[in-house]
């Protein structure tokens, strides 16, 4: 018997790929505040997540505060304003670097966990023993990890803005020949605490995001080992997509309600 004729034409199975992830946002949306609440297992996935992301994020984020250090040290002295260098460096770490390089950390390795964790137990049948028992596996499994990925991308990238501002300081002071005195005026005169919190809204959503895409990869896998495998590399690129086009709304959003600080 042929498909149905509303299955045929291109990216139909891309549209219903896309509305069964939304659907999975709004269950895990829904399921926040229900009881009872797995803590044990949040704990032991902000742990895990944490365990493989902090060293790895702290490692990556002193060269990407480096390189953008010197590149705007660069160019800001082609055009004569070495003064605005920490503070130009600084917002472009905070705002953009940071929550970036959290996120990208997050699904890299806690996100592709989360799926190859799920996707086992879904092809050993554990996932529909938990239903057929009467247990949610959204509520189960996916919010701790969800959770967990969220409060840990928040933390970290705290500590990527701090470790990328100080490697930012230490090339452009060091290696550049700038002044401990202009670099600090110039991030006092240009960044403001709204700053701060924008790069924590990011963190937090692009945590939710890195969460809710390894659960639904991990949760429909292909059959087999190959398949699981198969879901984590999907996992990690469709999440990468999604970071850098949800950034994208949240910057120009931001850009458009918050004005920019005077000088």
């Amino acid at each position: 018997m042929s498909a149905p004729s509303h299955a045929r034409f291109p990216g139909a199975g891309g549209i219903r790929e896309t509305g069964r992830l939304f659907a999975l946002m709004l269950d895990v949306g829904r399921s926040f505040p229900r009881r009872p609440f797995q803590l044990r297992e949040f704990i032991q996935q902000c742990w895990f997540i944490a365990s493989v992301t902090i060293l790895p994020t702290a490692l990556v984020a002193i060269p990407f505060g480096a390189v953008i250090a010197l590149q705007l040290g660069s160019l800001t002295r082609q055009i004569g304003a070495q003064s605005f260098t920490g503070g130009a460096s600084v917002l472009a770490i905070i705002q953009q670097a940071s929550p970036i390089v959290t996120a990208l950390l997050i699904a890299g390795a806690g996100g592709s966990a989360i799926c190859a964790d799920l996707g086992s137990r879904k092809i050993r049948d554990e996932i529909d023993a938990m239903e057929v028992l009467g247990v949610s596996p959204v509520q189960r499994l996916v919010v701790p990890r969800v959770l967990a990925a969220m409060l840990v991308a928040v933390l970290l990238n705290g500590m990527v803005s701090v470790v990328g501002v100080m490697g930012g300081y230490f090339f452009n002071v060091i290696m550049q020949g700038g002044t401990p005195g202009a670099y600090m005026a110039s991030f006092n005169a240009l960044a403001q605490l709204s700053d701060i919190w924008i790069s924590e809204l990011k963190a937090l959503i692009f945590g939710f995001l890195a969460g809710v895409v390894a659960a639904y990869r991990g949760l429909n896998p292909a059959p087999g080992p190959k398949g699981v495998g198969d879901a984590v590399n999907q996992a990690v690129v469709i999440t990468f997509l999604l970071l850098f086009a949800v950034n994208f709304v949240l910057t120009t959003i931001y850009l458009q309600v918050v004005p920019p600080k005077g000088m």
